[in-house]
């Protein structure tokens, strides 16, 4: 019980982070298959497309800066004082693709 407590706010936060993570991480998704995916052949790259990286990376670098200019001041103040550092944030990181990978599991189910 006393550990539920003492992770509980921090598995709230990535929780709720993750969701706000999901559009961050679906547009790297985005980025690497219509680019560097898209150059060795696995993928193949919009037809209309011929803008080049530039506008990728003008989109997802502010959209990550954002995103983690809350996670990590969030994150710093809800980490448990007796918990470890190095286990602390690699919980947290483990914690934010959980919505955007339940997202693609349930639609995989229901689109198929």
């Amino acid at each position: 019980m006393q550990a539920l407590r003492r992770w509980g706010a921090p598995l709230a936060v990535n929780l709720i982070l993750g969701v706000v993570a999901v559009v961050p991480l679906w547009l790297s998704m985005m980025f690497v298959v219509s680019c560097p995916l898209a150059e060795p052949g696995p993928t193949s790259r919009e037809p209309t497309d011929n803008d080049g990286m530039l506008p990728w990376v003008m989109i997802l670098i502010p959209v990550w800066a954002v995103f983690l200019a809350l996670w990590i001041p969030l994150n710093q103040w809800v980490r448990p004082e007796s918990c470890a550092r190095r286990r602390y944030w690699t919980a947290s990181a483990g914690l934010v693709p959980v919505p955007m990978v339940l997202i693609a599991v349930l639609s995989a189910l229901f689109d198929g």
